[in-house]
């Protein structure tokens, strides 16, 4: 029996050439990538030696070291399902799950018009669509249907583009089109309702269904697509777009094949569920353990989870092995931007420049350049070139929204936000930039509205919550109680900065509640502590709690508290002193005992 891995280069070779033939190119080059990431099988082995539990962990071990340089790895403390990719049962990788086996559709071998296809795909090539259509206009082959169709579909998206630029300029709104939906549907329906449509042409029609708002119904035909033909991940990726909830995505009646596992492991990457989405990943790493795909979306999730310098040494060893990718280096520079690395991210922008310059990553990547270096005209000029080359480009209009709040270009901001949000709801920064423009415009309500948004799509993002409570202590707000809320779900969500427990011991402190004032200066002293942080909130912390144990009797722990700020001296002291209205008493403790002034 033939193992797994060769029943996947088998079907991964077959549906690479398949989709290259159908011109979904994109499909056809995530297929060969996976195709020569699956790992060559191990030499045989005694079956002694396979039966040991410490040799198998040991081999699998090993195998993991490629990934990463030495040191701090998540890969090695992480551990793996047993046997995997082992497993001698055919479309068997992992786990023990068994696996439906999924029959190649006929390519239309009988078809006579072999010739014209040719020449069609031919003209499709060449984005010669009409021409392609034409040629194939009396063509009744399954094949020869979905390339008319296809090349009609994608002729109606290019005088779309046109109008759009033509009626509105590179960046406006437009209200353009595609004028072949309403043919395109009626013909791939009455091919649904006769039984001649296959897998691609159902893929075909879930788009238009899609782009014609009928989303229910495109998930559903989309869904049916996937579990004829699994191996187009273009359908696949259709569908992911259409699962805005995890509630839709487990109502999905998806066939158990392999692929599902990278669609569920992607969607929980779209829908923030990185553990989720980690877990998968790190499974389908059993077999396709030289899948650049897959360690890209694993330090895609390594960045979306904060865990910066796991993804980073990722991203590199993906450059070191793939120096010209391109792919998910946009997500690599916003992580060089966050760590401020002004000389690998202007490396990355040199190398994407010179491996292909009109590729909107490539834009993406030199704008964040130009960004971090402080010339947020230039950075707005490379993003509206991404714009130019990829309307739909989520992340470009949210950066560049960015760049325009950091212009004072607030109106354009706005717009660009605005604009993100329409792609991808769940986008999260789109809905917190808006909520800082609006709270810079001194319209807190507004402010709160999208702050919310954001904060309900990323709960575990301490930095929402803290932007949401700081909106609430604002001057027109005084909601106090709120932000209190607020800053206590920051602290539970891995506030690294220590902002939320400052802050909520200075406002326990307004509310007269001094023991839980004191509980979180105590918190915030601690943190403080472990950091080896210096500076005014330490003496804050100190002068509240040496005045809080001094007032309820606990003189020992209130000497203690007033010997380790003797240690301030300077500005500090002085600048504690006059905040916190304390006297120096703690100079001296024959004034213990006296009242408080």
């Amino acid at each position: 029996m033939a193992s797994a891995k060769e029943t996947y280069r088998a079907e991964l070779r077959a549906a690479a050439r398949q989709l290259g033939e159908r011109c979904l190119y994109s499909a056809a080059k995530w297929a060969a990538e996976l195709l020569v990431g699956v790992e060559p099988d191990a030499a045989p082995v005694p079956s002694a030696v396979m039966d040991t539990p410490s040799s198998s962990s040991a081999t699998s071990a090993g195998r993991l070291l490629h990934l990463h340089r030495s040191g701090g790895s998540s890969f090695r403390h992480r551990p793996r399902p047993a046997g995997g990719g082992t497993s001698s049962e055919a479309g068997t990788p992992l786990g023990g799950v068994s696996y439906v086996s999924t029959p190649i559709p006929d390519d239309d071998a009988f078809d006579s018009g072999g010739d014209k296809y040719l020449l069609a795909k031919t003209y499709f090539d060449c984005r010669e669509y009409r021409r392609a259509a034409h040629v194939l206009q009396k063509q009744v082959g399954r094949k020869a249907v979905f390339l008319r169709c296809y090349a009609l579909y994608m002729a109606g998206e290019k005088r779309k583009e046109a109008e759009m630029i033509e009626l509105e300029g590179s960046l406006g709104k437009s209200n353009a089109v595609n004028q072949e939906l309403i043919a395109l549907e009626k013909e791939l329906s009455t091919h649904k309702r006769t039984g001649s449509i296959d897998s691609f042409g159902l893929y075909l029609y879930g788009i238009v269904l899609r782009d014609k708002g009928c989303e229910g119904l495109a998930r559903t035909i989309l869904v049916e697509s996937v579990n004829s033909y699994p191996w187009n991940w273009s359908a696949w990726s259709e569908l992911q777009s259409l699962c805005t909830s995890s509630d839709i995505l487990n109502k999905l009646n998806l066939k158990n094949h392999w692929m599902k596992d990278f669609f569920l492991a992607s969607a929980y990457l779209e829908l923030k569920m990185h553990e989720e989405a980690l877990k998968r990943y790190e499974r389908l790493m059993g077999v396709f353990r030289c899948s650049g795909y897959i360690q890209a979306q694993i330090a895609t999730v390594q960045y979306s989870m904060r865990d910066l310098d796991e993804a980073e040494m990722i991203f590199e060893d993906l450059l070191r092995t793939d120096p010209f990718r391109v792919d998910s280096m946009d997500i690599y520079s916003n992580l060089l931007y966050a760590k401020e690395s002004l000389t690998a991210l202007s490396f990355l922008a040199h190398r994407v420049f010179l491996t292909d310059k009109y590729r909107p990553e490539s834009c993406c990547i030199i704008a964040n350049y130009y960004s971090l270096k402080g010339q947020h005209e230039k950075s707005v000029l490379y993003f509206q070139r991404a714009l130019k080359l990829n309307r739909k480009y989520l992340s470009a209009w949210t950066l560049m929204g960015h760049e325009y709040v950091e212009l004072k270009n607030t109106p354009a901001a706005i717009d660009a936000y605005r604009r993100a949000v329409d792609i991808n709801p769940r986008d999260f920064r789109a809905w917190y930039g808006l909520g800082q423009i609006y709270e810079m415009m001194g319209m807190p309500f507004y402010a709160l509205h999208y702050f919310r948004k954001s904060s309900y799509l990323q709960p575990n993002d301490a930095r929402l919550w803290i932007a949401m409570a700081q909106c609430y202590e604002s001057d027109p707000l005084q909601m106090i109680e709120e932000a209190i809320k607020c800053y206590e779900r920051a602290a539970d969500s891995n506030d690294t900065e220590g902002i939320a427990l400052h802050q909520l011991a200075k406002l326990h402190g307004m509310l007269g509640q001094s023991e839980e004032a004191a509980f979180y200066y105590k918190k915030d002293l601690e943190r403080m502590e472990v950091e080896e942080r210096q500076g005014q909130n330490v003496v804050e912390a100190l002068l509240f709690l040496a005045k809080y144990n001094k007032s309820i009797g606990k003189f020992e722990e209130a000497e203690d508290y007033c010997t380790r700020l003797l240690d301030y001296t300077g500005p500090f002291l002085e600048l504690g002193n006059k905040e916190n209205q304390a006297p120096a008493w703690c100079e001296d403790e024959r004034h213990w005992n006296e009242p408080d002034p």
